[in-house]
């Protein structure tokens, strides 16, 4: 019979694993989405430069995206490492990590409750339901995927710990002498009883040692799973049924183990649920140290709300009908979308409905709980996982997320099919039809899936369909403007980043980028406006003084262009863009040793930055290092032989070493890849004169004042025209 069990446990963790990866390995094609991908992967250089010991420390350290995820910065490095730069590879990784998860679910339940199929059923779910795609086809939630496994691996060794299978007879009774070591009637002791029995480290049985470990992975690589402590106490309830001694019983198949839990040798400690709490002191140690971390790291960027922009009872209505709509798309998943805004404040009906839900449902957990225990179980699993996303404490702008239900949705299943299977029993249906209409639930929800999964393809079409499922949806408008624009497509780009700006002209994300298309149009007056809100409603946005300072730079603005770049060092002394424009603008204002100072520190974070190669070549030059000038100039045009301004510049270079044969060919080559530059004509015709070669430099003279005048670029067409005049 063992065998049997055996062998269909194997059977089932095989299907879970093929029809997970049948659906989902589409996403090995898909592109990253704009929202969050370049920060966790696309365009850092920490992860792309894939694991090494610098980066090891950096993960650590790093509070990137106003989040502290050392594990899942590892694992992006991990698949940089083994993958490469390109998306392939981190789609892949969370595809196999929801599969493994849904795997680590079946066993788990299996394993507590000795229900083969309702598990079986509950981890088909999990791999199967539409919500869930958010966190697998999103390659910035593999902190969802990650974390998660992490926790069901905590709860699969927790359980092991409290079924006391690991234990020898002397780890029975960890803590003392197993003759003393009792939790027996009598009230709760003193708080020095309770310094006293408290458990030595080295007296902790292996698999609590090891709960723990793992407990710790999963807030490291993200500290959605704070609430596990509490998952362990329902679990406790039911189905591992402990009772005063803290032992353990399988609600399906009633066959009573012997635990080894943490036990105390006050004899007054006796309450079976404080010994119960008091086991799970350490885990909570950890939750509450993970939660201090977060939320002192989002309160140093400024992404929790305040409660002067979002009031508490705006945010208490959010979650009353967060809760509501999460239970609707549990059961009937459409109109799934990324993100749901927050609305400020909900009209009074779903408010009352959403609290008329929580209540009603609370009540009946409650008042079966005894009978029914998965009821109680499943429903505050799921109210309760959800608390630390439910928006009392308001991140961001949305008002829920599909990623917020990967593990808490896990509680509605269990309640579901323990609910649905003792009801089946009941009717004494047959099995095969039981079987045909679970087999019916799970197809349709991945027809679902498969649907939804078809919008995360990329950014354009993800938003699209976001603008169409939900109503003025700002941030959609502008990840499709901005999506649009990447393709060149700047006109329609244009509409729906002004659409974005109409609906919310305080949000800084999307005055940031139509002022950056329009900057890119020539536009140069309408980009500062919008640019400057950009700046006006988030100080901290570098990228938006960046544009700004550079806005200012094509303007002639050379002191507002200094001070907009070094605000942008200040916030971001580690891009490599600011410290690059902002050494240009010193350049252009005669200060070559900052310039050279900052060109340096570009090239430090980017070696090869070929712009800041070029420029630092120019700002060596106009400091008479001719030599280290040439080098840097040289280096620009290995990394990018089609830059003009770079073949221009080493041209000088040459020249001033007294190389005009050499210099005249870096300033034909200039000129072969962009023939109306009028300063490469102007400088082929000095470097053909210093050889004598006069009839061949009077036209390159003649077409540098030609098109230096049809420019606006009046000094350099007078030099062309007096070096005219010198020849006659």
């Amino acid at each position: 019979m063992q065998k049997s069990d055996s062998a269909q446990r194997v059977c089932i963790c095989l299907l879970l694993a093929a029809v997970g990866v049948a659906l989902y390995w589409r996403v090995v094609g898909y592109d990253f989405i704009s929202i969050d991908d370049h920060i966790y992967f696309a365009q850092n250089k920490h992860v792309l430069a894939g694991l090494t010991w610098r980066n090891l420390g950096w993960a650590f350290q790093t509070t990137l995206d106003a989040s502290w995820y050392p594990l899942t910065w590892l694992s992006f490095m991990l698949d940089a490492t083994l993958f490469g730069k390109g998306p392939a590879g981190p789609h892949m990784i969370n595809v196999l990590l929801h599969v493994a998860n849904g795997i680590l679910l079946f066993l788990l339940l299996e394993r507590l409750t000795g229900s083969l199929w309702r598990s079986a059923f509950v981890a088909g779910l999990f791999v199967l339901h539409p919500l869930h795609v958010e966190s697998v086809a999103w390659v910035s939630e593999r902190k969802d995927v990650l974390s998660t496994l992490f926790g069901f691996l905590t709860l699969l060794v927790y359980a092991r710990y409290a079924a006391g299978t690991t234990a020898t007879p002397r780890a029975a009774t960890p803590f003392a002498n197993p003759a003393a070591a009792v939790c027996c009637p009598g009230g709760i002791g003193t708080p020095t009883q309770l310094r006293r029995a408290w458990p030595l480290p080295e007296q902790l049985p292996p698999a609590y040692l090891l709960a723990l470990l793992l407990f710790a992975l999963s807030l490291l690589s993200k500290p959605m799973l704070v609430t596990l402590p509490f998952v362990m106490l329902l679990l406790d309830y039911w189905p591992l049924k402990r009772n005063a001694e803290c032992g353990m019983q399988n609600a399906e198949s009633g066959t009573t183990h012997h635990a080894s839990p943490i036990t105390f040798h006050v004899s007054r400690l006796t309450h079976p649920l404080l010994c119960l709490v008091l086991e799970k002191v350490p885990f909570l140690l950890l939750a509450t140290m993970a939660s201090i971390v977060t939320v002192i790291v989002h309160k140093q960027v400024g992404t929790i709300a305040s409660l002067g922009s979002v009031s508490m009872l705006a945010r208490i209505e959010n979650a009353f009908v967060s809760y509501g709509r999460y239970l609707r798309q549990t059961f009937w998943p459409t109109n799934l979308a990324m993100p749901y805004l927050h609305p400020g404040h909900w009209p009074l009906g779903p408010v009352l409905l959403g609290v008329a839900l929580v209540a009603g449902f609370s009540a009946i957990a409650v008042w079966l709980g005894r009978r029914r225990p998965y009821l109680f179980v499943g429903w505050f699993w799921f109210l309760g996982t959800l608390v630390p996303v439910i928006g009392l404490l308001q991140w961001g702008s949305q008002s829920m997320a599909d990623r917020f239900m990967y593990v808490p949705s896990v509680g509605l299943f269990i309640a579901l099919a323990w609910g649905l299977g003792e009801m089946l029993e009941r009717w004494r249906l047959p099995r095969a039809a039981i079987a045909s209409a679970a087999a019916l639930v799970l197809l349709a929800l991945a027809l679902r899936s498969r649907d939804q999964l078809s919008y995360w393809r990329d950014t354009e079409t993800l938003f699209l369909h976001t603008i169409e499922v939900t109503s003025g949806n700002y941030v959609a408008y502008d990840c499709v403007g901005s999506a649009l624009d990447r393709r060149g497509k700047c006109d329609e780009a244009l509409c729906f980043l002004a659409e974005s700006v109409r609906l919310q002209p305080r949000y800084p994300g999307s005055q940031y980028d139509l002022g950056t298309a329009l900057m890119e149009k020539g536009r140069l007056e309408e980009a500062l406006s919008h640019l400057t809100a950009a700046v006006k409603y988030n100080p901290g946005f570098a990228d938006a003084h960046i544009n700004l300072g550079k806005a200012f730079l094509q303007q002639g603005k050379l002191d507002q262009a200094a001070g907009q770049l070094r605000e942008a060092v200040r916030l971001a002394p580690d891009d490599p863009e600011a410290q690059y424009n902002l050494g240009t603008v010193l350049l252009m204002q005669a200060k070559p040793d900052e310039a050279i100072a900052c060109f340096s520190e570009a090239l430090r974070l980017k070696p090869d930055y070929g712009e800041a190669h070029s420029n630092l070549g120019v700002a060596l030059m106009r400091q008479g290092k001719l030599g280290e000038g040439a080098a840097h100039l040289s280096a620009a045009l290995r990394l990018n032989t089609a830059n003009p301004d770079a073949h221009d510049n080493l041209g000088l270079a040459l020249l001033e070493l007294k190389q005009p044969r050499e210099a005249a060919d870096q300033f034909a080559e200039a000129l072969r890849i962009k023939p109306d530059l009028p300063a490469a004509h102007y400088h082929l015709a000095l470097a053909l004169l210093q050889q004598n070669r006069t009839k061949e430099a009077l036209p390159h003279a003649q077409k540098a004042r030609d098109l230096a005048l049809a420019a606006g670029q009046s000094a350099l067409a007078a030099q062309a025209e007096d070096l005219l005049k010198q020849q006659h």
